[in-house]
């Protein structure tokens, strides 16, 4: 479904209410899309430690930076 911005503002609750159900709405401004406002999906349960092993953080990953690699960031 698609609504201009003046229709969004005045039905927002009736769209709210078919993002709710599943549809999709796409607002548009002098017709062209600008938004789209989706159903907002489930989330899975977070499982920690799935990395285990993938990475290893080195013993000086909070050491100061180099003068030169510090100057690569403020430049």
């Amino acid at each position: 479904m698609e609504v201009n911005i003046h229709e969004a503002k005045t039905h927002f609750s009736k769209l709210l209410r078919k993002v709710a159900a599943g549809e999709e709405v796409v607002i548009s401004r002098a017709g062209t899309p600008i938004a789209r406002i989706v159903p907002v999906g489930e989330r899975g349960r977070r499982r920690f430690g799935v990395d285990r092993g993938r990475f290893e953080v080195p013993e000086d990953f909070d050491a100061p930076l180099s003068d030169d690699l510090l100057a690569s960031f403020e430049s």
